[in-house]
């Protein structure tokens, strides 16, 4: 039997949904990384990826500026990075080097790629779109990394993690 309900008890529902990790660099090139449970595949030609960003988090501003940024997929292992770089702003932290995040040089962009991920996606901004208090941002992916040593990422279910195999 349906039940309306309000719209934050229905998403509470709709776990699990994969996480990603963000990293962005600001003016002097520091990195900075925050985990994001809003993202989506938005075209494959060309090929855009789309992710939600909360207009006050420091992520937001990064991208704006330096209009490039790198998702990442987490495999297993990373769940206290990805509960603790949520949980801090890259204004007053090094979150890695707090949390002991390794980073890559990345081949297109300048933020870093992240070691000890399934899956890094370089992206160039393309377009962003305003919505509530958030804001979309549209990336063009301009190189694509994979870690052919792990098969597994990670799903959230609302704070909670759960290992998904891949091929």
């Amino acid at each position: 039997m349906m039940k309306e309900v309000s719209f934050s008890e229905a998403m509470r529902r709709k776990y699990p949904e994969w996480v990603v990790l963000i990293t962005t660099v600001d003016e002097n090139g520091k990195p900075d990384v925050m985990p994001a449970g809003w993202a989506m595949i938005a075209s494959h030609q060309p090929p855009l990826f789309a992710i939600s960003v909360g207009h006050g988090r420091y992520t937001h501003k990064l991208i704006r500026n330096q209009k490039e940024f790198v998702i990442t997929f987490p495999s297993p292992g990373m769940e206290e990075a990805i509960e603790y770089t949520g949980s801090c702003s890259g204004r007053d932290v090094d979150k890695f080097k707090e949390f002991g995040l390794k980073a890559l040089k990345a081949k297109e962009v300048k933020p870093p790629l992240l070691a000890d991920c399934i899956v890094n996606l370089e992206c160039k901004l393309e377009g962003e779109l305003a919505a509530g208090d958030h804001t979309i941002f549209l990336g063009r992916v301009v190189a694509a990394h994979v870690d052919e040593d792990i098969h597994a990422r990670l799903l959230n279910f609302s704070g909670k993690f759960a290992v998904a195999v891949t091929q």
